[in-house]
């Protein structure tokens, strides 16, 4: 009897363990034959869209870049076709001539009209510009007078290394545009908002360390835009004193005026803002008593230390559309940032002034109230930046009165003793760039 009980609940157990163990291996196997399904619908869906993407038709988009690639072709055709024409006839031939369409060296907007030829000319000029400026450096002793200074830099490490100072007055405006594209901006944010473009850029690139800038330097492509140095002053004087509405900037307009302006006793104050002239006096003193610069009006060479931090590009606001693409192409940003500058928009990302007349057209009127002295004081600050960059400051000494004859014997080096005190005040009330 208890034989048979015993016998009869090990059959039970082993029945139990029969059931779970083939439960168990059901279930892996549903769970086995859903995937299977699952990585064969995935692979079937992939292959459809691939099918259908290869069928359907080109978006708008697509259509116009393959006219263009088209249309740049059939240039290059006619042109190599042309230049055949021009040997021909050159070895005495006479074939028929035809007139050949002249391909844009480039714009701001429209799609880059790229050649091997204007990148070979633009290489050869940024090499020039590099040698010239590392020539001057080492005539002055100019590294070890201005260490680097990472104040005005800005750093887009996500951007193959991106570093670039912003020489204010000098297109900085559209490179400010650019990196708030590569910050994450929204285009038609950027477009309607009102806050500062400075502002907005420095909320994701701060300024960055010393010690971060001198890492990053080597492995970087680093960049800033120069201009004459007279007339980058000049339209930091016609956007932020001629007028201006900025209270800062009026506020310092007022102390100007009240400083170097003569007037006739008991008569009230005019209240205009300074002329060019006060402005210059007012930079003049300045310097002289070893003042910090506000960045608009600042030397180049006292806040972008260009002797210490090697660049590798110069651009100038002179060739400021070429050099410009030409550093979007060196860093891979084409899609990012070529053809981005909405049309609309362009006078306020560029700053430009409202009479539409730029700086360099109206140097000559401007500068006709200075007189010899006071040129020859103001260039004492900027002839290092003319130096640099290679601009020509002669020109200069045929716009003012020749009131006083007196030659200028001052060399280089020396009336820069007190620049070291010529750096930037950063003041968030401006962010404008050239006019």
């Amino acid at each position: 009897m208890h034989l048979r009980l015993r016998s009869g609940r090990r059959l039970q157990t082993y029945l139990k363990i029969g059931t779970c163990v083939l439960v168990g291996v059901c279930y892996f196997a549903f769970l086995f034959r859903e995937s299977l399904n699952a990585f064969e619908h995935r692979e079937r869906a992939t292959a459809a869209e691939l099918e259908a993407a290869e069928f359907t038709e080109p978006s708008k988009q697509q259509l116009k870049l393959k006219r263009q690639q088209l249309q740049r072709q059939r240039l290059l055709d006619q042109q190599r076709a042309n230049s055949a024409n021009g040997n021909a006839n050159a070895n005495g031939s006479s074939p028929l001539t035809s007139k050949t369409t002249a391909i844009p060296a480039s714009t701001l907007n429209p799609v880059y009209e790229y050649s091997e030829e204007l990148h070979s000319r633009t290489e050869r000029d940024l090499k020039l510009r590099r040698e010239h400026l590392a020539a001057v450096c080492e005539r002055y002793s100019l590294q070890e007078k201005y260490p680097p200074n990472p104040w005005e830099f800005f750093i887009s490490p996500g951007h193959n290394n991106l570093v670039w100072c912003n020489v204010f007055k000098a297109a900085s405006s559209t490179w400010m545009y650019y990196f708030n594209i590569l910050a994450g901006y929204d285009l038609k944010y950027l477009q309607r908002t009102e806050v500062q473009p400075l502002e907005l850029a420095r909320q994701r690139f701060p300024r960055p360390e010393l010690s971060e800038l001198l890492e990053l330097l080597p492995s970087a492509l680093s960049f800033l835009f120069v201009r004459d140095p007279f007339e980058r002053i000049l339209s930091a004087y016609r956007n932020k004193l001629e007028g201006s509405r900025n209270s800062f900037y009026k506020a310092l307009g007022t102390k100007i005026v009240h400083r170097f302006r003569r007037r006739s006793t008991g008569g009230p104050w005019p209240r205009c803002g300074p002329t060019f002239e006060e402005f210059v006096r007012f930079l003049i003193e300045e310097h002289k008593e070893g003042r910090r610069f506000d960045e608009h009006w600042a030397p180049v060479y006292s806040f972008c230390t260009p002797c210490s931090v090697n660049f590798s590009i110069i651009g100038k606001t002179e060739t400021f559309q070429r050099d410009s693409e030409f550093i979007i192409r060196q860093a891979g940003l084409e899609s990012l940032l070529l053809g981005k500058l909405p049309r609309r928009k362009l006078r306020k990302i560029g700053n430009l002034a409202k009479s539409g007349i730029k700086s360099e057209a109206l140097v000559e009127r401007y500068f006709a109230d200075l007189d010899r002295s006071t040129l020859d004081q103001l260039l004492k600050i900027y002839r290092i930046d003319f130096e640099l960059f290679d601009y020509d400051f002669f020109k200069y000494y045929d716009m003012v009165h020749p009131w006083n004859l007196e030659e200028s014997t001052q060399p280089v080096g020396t009336g820069t003793g007190s620049a070291s005190g010529t750096t930037t005040v950063s003041t968030s009330q401006a962010t404008e760039t050239h006019d």
